[in-house]
């Protein structure tokens, strides 16, 4: 069934976005500030108008059927470009109270929020920041439902897939930090100064950086391509636990070099080239196309980057 957009009623593709992306009725008209009939009424007006249903009931609120997943994909660029061209373009930090929603894991927090707090103040901004936990690998289905306004973090594939889709992507990004790993000890460990050789490397007992609890990591893999293994005496899921056990024993660790003073041990701590090759980490920021031309998450952006380049080496 052909929609008949003359007659469309514009608010109801508002509507859908906002429940598309609470997946819940009473989150939905709590953000539109309307009642849960009304939002009720708008999709059953839509699915009338798109000639299918579009929603379905489930314990946590609703889920979205196929057609919904394509016609959002849509509907939320139209929104964004519409509201690009209305809203006013220009953003007074000092004047403007806005908030954000960021998420990110807690080291990437230690090490950008300071700046970026000083920034905020230092310009005398009435900002607000609400940094959100980033407990998974890809934060692409919380940006698309808008439950954070930006995403920074190391995301390897959600940018792999980003680029691939070219102009048709959602998502937009941005490179923060690149940089290369290095292996972290203690000051006086008998490696701090001896010969770094890959031999030395592998006997030396070992501290695993591991989110998922797997006691094996890239390192690893790269370690059985030669032949070669190391002991990982102990894993943990922080830097910060991290840099305060190596600080205090003799096992060594493998740390972005970035990351070390997220450790709050950096003065007790040696960092030193690995003896073999490994790829870098980046931190990249990512965030949906609707706040791409939005002045103030612009600034907020720019905010970001500066912050990345007072903590770079």
């Amino acid at each position: 069934m052909a929609v008949n957009f003359r007659t469309l009623d514009l608010n109801l593709l508002r509507v859908f976005d906002v429940v598309m992306a609470e997946r819940n009725l009473t989150r939905a008209a709590e953000r539109l500030s309307i009642t849960q009939p009304a939002v009720s009424n708008a999709l059953r007006r839509l699915r009338e108008a798109v000639g299918e249903d579009l929603l379905t009931r489930n314990a946590r609120g609703v889920a979205p059927t196929p057609r919904a997943d394509e016609l959002w994909a849509e509907v939320r660029v139209a929104l964004a470009q519409l509201r690009g061209a209305l809203e006013p373009s220009g953003f007074s930090p000092q004047t403007d109270a806005v908030s954000f929603r960021i998420a990110m894991a807690d080291v990437t927090a230690a090490m950008l929020m300071p700046a970026l707090v000083a920034r905020i103040e230092a310009a005398g901004a009435v900002a607000n920041l609400r940094v959100l936990p980033l407990i998974v690998a890809d934060p692409r289905p919380m940006l698309e439902r808008g439950e954070a306004d930006l995403a920074v973090g190391y995301f390897p594939e959600a940018v792999a897939a980003v680029l691939a889709q070219g102009a048709r992507a959602s998502l937009r990004h941005e490179r923060l930090l690149a940089g290369g790993y290095v292996c972290v000890m203690r000051r006086g460990h008998p490696l701090a100064d001896a010969d770094f050789t890959l031999d030395a490397y592998c006997e030396a007992h070992h501290l695993l950086v591991s989110f998922s609890g797997r006691a094996y990591g890239p390192v690893d893999e790269i370690l059985a391509a030669r032949n070669r293994s190391r002991r990982i005496v102990l894993t943990v899921n922080q830097y910060y636990t991290a840099g305060r056990v190596v600080a205090r024993s003799d096992l060594i660790t493998v740390l972005p070099l970035y990351f070390v003073d997220a450790t709050g041990s950096r003065d007790q701590l040696v960092a030193r080239p690995l003896p073999f090759e490994l790829e870098a980490m980046h931190i990249e920021a990512l965030w949906h196309m609707r706040h791409d031309r939005i002045a103030a998450h612009q600034w907020l952006r720019a905010g970001l980057i500066e912050a990345a380049r007072a903590v770079a080496y």
